[in-house]
């Protein structure tokens, strides 16, 4: 097959490995890490490439997204299928399973992750706070944001600190190691954060499992395909994603 993968920047790292270890032709086109910040800019931004990718020969678009904030509920599959892992976000991607997540999420709420990746890439209007898990992120994203646009970004993380928004949301600071690439100097930085909030430390193996399915083209129960003239919803049960037919 001839794979398109649009892949968030957070995932650059496992999108290439996957296209280079995958059976079949894979092109794989990056986004700008903290769009899903901004759901429907996202939504806009994916469902321009979709579109732009028909008639290129192309055997499926494969997305290196989870639902993302709902950024890709709504997509929509013109003339060849879509297909997405069964993901809320990117944490599952590095996790490996929706099991690993949910196991993590229960036991440790109040994590702040890093990964390599996420953590190189993002540039001054981006923050690790959009990869935690079991917080209520959006609420303190836009508290952030705010503060980012008034004061700038040293001062924005100096009044987060100081009224105590992180320390009360987050108390791990885990660093997902994909064993791909040197992330030593990020790792480093997760260990100095969490020292100086006051969080425990967690080094935590990632896999990357479902990116290289998606890419090789095992999509199983994991992946939902959304055939040419469907769309994606968010499903509210286990399966996170589905699918409709499309009315327009």
């Amino acid at each position: 097959m001839k794979l398109k993968c649009l892949c968030c920047e957070a995932l650059t790292r496992l999108a290439y490995l996957g296209a280079a270890l995958s059976p079949h032709t894979v092109d794989v086109e990056l986004f700008q890490i903290g769009l899903h910040n901004q759901p429907l800019n996202l939504r806009a931004r994916l469902q321009a490439q979709i579109d732009a990718t028909s008639g290129q020969g192309y055997d499926a678009i494969t997305l290196a997204y989870g639902l993302c904030g709902q950024a890709t509920a709504g997509l929509v599959a013109r003339e060849i299928p879509l297909v997405i892992p069964r993901a809320h976000d990117c944490i599952t991607l590095f996790l490996g399973s929706r099991s690993r997540y949910q196991q993590q999420f229960e036991q440790n709420p109040g994590t702040y992750w890093y990964a390599h990746d996420y953590i190189q890439r993002r540039d001054n209007t981006s923050t690790s706070l959009s990869l935690g898990a079991g917080v209520d992120n959006d609420r303190l994203q836009e508290r952030y944001q705010e503060f980012v646009e008034k004061f700038g970004e040293d001062n924005a993380q100096y009044l987060m600190e100081v009224m105590g928004a992180w320390q009360s949301h987050y108390n791990r600071a885990a660093y997902i190691d994909m064993g791909v690439g040197d992330g030593a100097a990020v790792e480093a930085h997760a260990r100095d954060e969490a020292q100086r909030r006051g969080w425990a430390f967690e080094r935590v193996a990632g896999d990357y499992t479902l990116i290289r399915r998606l890419l090789a083209g095992e999509w199983d129960d994991d992946f939902l395909v959304v055939e040419p003239g469907q769309q994606i919803t968010m499903a509210y049960d286990d399966g996170v994603v589905a699918c409709r037919k499309h009315e327009g």
